[in-house]
């Protein structure tokens, strides 16, 4: 027989939704403050006796004689207490769990024992305690449990033969929280709907999934709500009806919240890690620790999530996969690049995009616009006019003797891009394709396209033009090479850089130099980066 479709609590401006009766996992995401707690709150006490609540951290560490915050365990505790279990009033819902297992086992055993005296023949079936020992043996692998006088003991393997185990109390807290879950789902009403209050509470992510798999395995009859701020988490209940609650009104008591569509969000890595925050998000290059990126832009961007995502290209593929979504979660989304070789072209297109493109080569770049190595310099106590003239010079050197090699490196990213995109079209023979690219050197050109190049680097460097230098120049050793930490009093490019974050952080009149620097060089203005009427021509 089915479950019934699951109504969810009211929507603000709107009816109440549903989750179809085939759905056996649920999970509840949302954003700090959302509503998310008072949201399942209301779907328990919607669904009265069939819910079957699990709450961690009031099950390990909160002692009570009175109710639990779970009916079912408590309504099956005073059975037992009535039957002659002893009862031991200051006890966790825990404590209350493993009594009951036990006292069902000694019970168990006292009526496979009466049962044998008349039915020699007979088999004791798999108790309470059978499963949940097998559960928490094959999660922990390597570790036993023992039962002994009345009692249950923890062994690994490699403890000695002589040791006889430890008691629950030397449990880690992690271990107590899987003991919990699987012995409270041993006594769950057949056809319970099981609402799991954030169930990566106090478990490492190798054992978090391991364990309610067990679980949902354990109790197929059950259906599981999970209300979680693990994004990961949800994203592994690949089965699951997913619930955004996206906020709460408390003079209706009503929410806002989507269903999402299967295979839309929690599939979708980008989503797992950005969906529980209201601010827009941007994606960057690099990673999320050691990148200059994921260090700086958070500082220049307050007002963003930032979200570091590696490649270029997976910047580019989750901002317009993100923003292909825009009328489902109304949240807005850019991305930053580096520019690289790229020409107008490509960076007019990919700021059409919402991408972000700088002014320069690359994130180092930008901490070598003049005004940053000057509020630096100012900072440091130095001669901000010394020490930018200093760099200036030492750099437009460094590009003059780089020049045919950096002219060449452009001429093989454009002509690198000229054939991709003359090969990606549709040909209906080969002789059609063959014709299609005959002449296709002729067309690239790449000598004229490289003494194209040559003498426009050559202009920069005749003209001092430092920022067109920066923004076509592509070396990793600019920044040690032009000795601009030497120049402002530092140690390396290393601390050159923590001081520019220092300042980003602490002191205001030097962070809004900087930062003002380098949103110019994003020509990033009111949150729009690109006016409609600006042609981004470079």
């Amino acid at each position: 027989m089915s479950q019934q479709p699951l109504t969810l609590p009211p929507q603000t401006g709107g009816t109440a939704g549903s989750i179809e009766e085939s759905a056996r996992q649920i999970v509840i995401v949302g954003a700090n403050g959302s509503g998310k707690s008072r949201f399942t709150a209301k779907m328990i006490l919607d669904c009265g006796p069939k819910a079957f609540p699990l709450s961690v951290l009031t099950a390990l560490f909160e002692k009570s004689s009175g109710p639990t915050g779970n009916p079912a365990i408590d309504t099956r505790y005073d059975e037992a207490v009535a039957n002659g279990m002893p009862c031991n009033p200051e006890t966790s819902q825990l404590d209350r769990l493993l009594t009951m297992l036990l006292n069902d086992e000694m019970r168990n055993l006292l009526s496979f024992k009466l049962r044998s005296r008349s039915h020699p023949g007979i088999t004791l079936a798999p108790t309470r305690l059978d499963t949940v020992i097998d559960l928490w043996e094959q999660i922990f692998p390597g570790s036993r449990v023992l039962v002994e006088s009345g009692r249950l003991l923890f062994a690994r393997d490699s403890d000695r033969e002589e040791d006889r185990g430890y008691s629950t109390s030397r449990l880690s807290t992690g271990e107590k929280a899987v003991l919990y879950y699987l012995a409270a789902m041993s006594y769950a009403p057949k056809r319970s709907i099981v609402f799991i209050d954030s169930p990566e509470l106090f478990l490492h992510p190798t054992v978090l999934s391991s364990l309610f798999n067990h679980m949902e395995s354990m109790r197929t009859d059950c259906r599981f709500v999970y209300t979680t701020h693990d994004l990961d988490f949800a994203s592994s209940r690949s089965a699951s009806s997913a619930i955004w609650v996206r906020s709460f009104d408390p003079s209706s008591t009503t929410w806002q919240y989507e269903i999402l569509p299967p295979d839309t969000i929690l599939s979708d890595e980008i989503y797992r890690t950005i969906i529980g925050s209201r601010k827009p998000v941007l994606f960057i290059e690099g990673d999320s620790r050691r990148s200059i990126d994921s260090k700086l832009y958070p500082l220049i961007f307050p007002d963003f999530t930032i979200q570091a995502l590696g490649s270029c290209n997976k910047v580019i593929e989750a901002t317009r996969t993100f923003n292909d979504l825009n009328s489902f979660h109304h949240m807005d989304s850019q991305g930053i690049v580096d520019r690289d070789r790229r020409d107008s072209h490509e960076v007019e297109y990919l700021r059409k995009k919402r991408i972000m493109v700088p002014e320069v080569a690359e994130v180092e770049n930008l901490l070598l616009i003049e005004e940053v190595v000057r509020t630096v310099a100012t900072a440091c106590g130095k001669d901000e006019n010394h020490v930018a003239d200093k760099v200036k010079r030492t750099i437009i050197k460094e590009f003059r003797n780089d020049l045919t090699q950096q002219a060449l490196l452009h001429t093989r990213h454009r002509v690198k891009r000229i054939v991709e995109c003359r090969i990606d079209g549709r040909f209906a023979s080969i002789d059609r394709l063959e014709r299609h690219l005959a002449d296709l050197p002729r067309e690239i050109n790449p000598r004229g396209l490289y003494n194209s190049l040559c003498k426009e680097f050559q202009r920069y460097v005749s003209t001092n033009d430092y920022a067109s230098i920066l923004r076509v120049y592509n070396q990793k050793s600019m920044l040690p090479g032009c000795n601009v930490a030497g120049l402002c009093g530092l140690r390396d490019k290393d601390d050159y850089l923590y001081t520019i974050l220092r300042l980003l952080r602490t002191d205001p009149r030097s962070a809004g130099r900087i930062r003002n620097a380098v949103l110019q060089c994003f020509n990033y203005t009111n949150n729009r980066p690109y006016p409609e009427n600006e042609q981004n021509d470079i």
